[in-house]
């Protein structure tokens, strides 16, 4: 049985700013609300899986209805072109989206939607109810979209990550990988959230992190170990970049993944357990960065049965000046990204 327990996580790299330029054409389009309701229902405009939440009240829902009911100016929302698809994705205004469909189709969270603390002319109304000339309006009014579409770089959409990141408007504030989980929904996006349940990855980590930094760090794995030559700082953009350019598995299938990643994390929960990246009391990444690693490149020579000499090789690893600096300070600088991934694997690459 895998015990429960919080892991606390140590990532300097979490404080890096982000440096990026890109090529992004917008456009503005004015839609009446039902065209819109159409286009969500049809799913040429989506909802990200992972945005799927509505923390409206019937209250904020309805005074929404009301403002337009009333010809009241209401603000706009932003969409994402997505390059594969041509869908448009929602990045800013989903509260708003919702309450247009579900007042359409008559359900409030599997209740009638009847509006609610609004002008006496409306109260209790559903859409159905509205008298003929409201109910012309509400579908006549218009709602401005401005829709964005990242050209260069071409195959990552990460723009779309720092647009999302600046402007969203939710109820709370989305960390990095819950935007990942936005923008790069897909193939790849799911897999994470299945290899995060891998029981060998529960005894490292702990129990499942609501803000999803377990996912985080095995996409980390996964972009250091297949990506580690064209490693640049800030490693939240180097993740980024990973996550768009594989989300349907372009780079790396699912296969590949998990032969990678399944077998490291057996053998290291068999052999480290819960004590695992942990050189101090917290799990420490850029410890995890280089043993994930050098551990996984070791693997795919072939297994390694001598798991004391392994045990000793960690701790002395543990131990070692030079990978101590490279891990203590400036963790997400390439000399010490490099640095410290290279010792890990010199570390144990003659293991039997």
């Amino acid at each position: 049985m895998v015990r429960e327990r919080a892991a606390k996580i140590q990532d300097e790299s979490e404080k890096d700013l982000l440096s990026f330029t890109y090529d992004i054409t917008s456009y503005g389009a004015d839609w009446t609300v039902q065209v819109l309701v159409k286009k969500l229902q049809e799913g040429s405009v989506f909802i990200p899986p992972f945005q799927r939440s509505f923390i409206w009240t019937i209250r904020d829902a309805s005074r929404f209805i009301e403002s337009l009911l009333l010809g009241l100016p209401v603000p706009g929302i932003f969409l994402s072109k997505e390059q594969e698809s041509q869908k448009l994705l929602v990045i800013d205004g989903q509260q708003r989206l919702q309450t247009l469909r579900t007042f359409a189709e008559g359900l409030f969270k599997g209740k009638e939607f009847k509006l609610k603390e609004v002008q006496e002319a409306f109260e209790g109304r559903t859409y159905r109810t509205l008298e003929p000339e409201d109910k012309l309006r509400l579908d006549d009014s218009i709602i401005h979209a401005t829709v964005v579409k990242q050209e260069q770089p071409s195959d990552d959409d990460s723009s779309i990550y720092h647009i999302f990141e600046r402007i969203n408007t939710g109820g709370r504030q989305l960390v990095p990988q819950e935007i990942r989980a936005c923008i790069y929904h897909g193939e790849f996006n799911d897999l994470l959230g299945i290899l995060k349940d891998n029981i060998h990855w529960r005894v490292i980590f702990g129990k499942p992190n609501n803000r999803m930094k377990d996912q985080e760090l095995i996409l980390r794995f996964f972009a250091l170990y297949f990506d580690f030559d064209h490693y640049e700082r800030p490693i939240k953009e180097f993740l980024n970049k990973c996550m768009g350019k594989n989300r349907s598995f372009k780079k790396h299938n699912r296969e590949e993944l998990e032969k990678v990643f399944c077998p490291t994390v057996e053998f290291l929960s068999r052999t480290l357990g819960k004590k695992a990246f942990r050189p101090e009391r917290a799990l420490n990444a850029a410890v995890y960065d280089a043993v994930m690693v050098a551990v996984a490149r070791r693997l795919m020579k072939g297994p390694i049965k001598d798991h004391e000499g392994f045990k000793q090789k960690y701790n002395m690893l543990l131990r070692d000046e030079e990978f101590l600096k490279a891990w203590k300070t400036a963790t997400s600088d390439e000399p010490n990204v490099r640095k410290r991934i290279q010792i890990a694997t010199e570390k144990f690459e003659d293991l039997r």
